[in-house]
């Protein structure tokens, strides 16, 4: 009998010192990126928001990955992204740490939800 685990995390991560910083010109722009970073690392994004000073992303992570090795490469890529467009105006960072909140979801090979 084969089994299937899916991870599902409700992520939270603000700018360093809360700065308003992710301008509505590129705020689209900077979640369809940071959802191809997470299909990139083997996840799926269920969804993504924000305001100006912190992004929630509700996502699926492999099994595979630490969650703090998946969070360390959206942060990582996208805060470089960021960077490389014109819209930035100043150095654009990340805080260091994050809010995360975590469902587990095992089955086995006929669907059937093991608790």
């Amino acid at each position: 009998m084969s089994s299937y685990s899916k991870l599902t995390y409700h992520v939270v991560f603000s700018t360093k010192y809360r700065r308003h910083s992710i301008y509505n010109s590129i705020q689209e722009r900077l979640y369809e990126y940071m959802g191809g970073i997470v299909k990139n690392i083997g996840g799926s994004l269920i969804q993504i928001g924000g305001i100006d000073d912190h992004v929630y992303v509700l996502t699926n992570l492999p099994a595979s990955k630490s969650v703090s090795d998946c969070i360390r490469d959206i942060k990582a890529n996208s805060s470089r992204w960021m960077n490389d467009m014109p819209e930035t105006k100043s150095t654009f960072e990340w805080q260091k740490g994050l809010r995360c909140i975590h469902r587990q979801l095992f089955a086995d090979s006929s669907g059937e939800s093991i608790h």
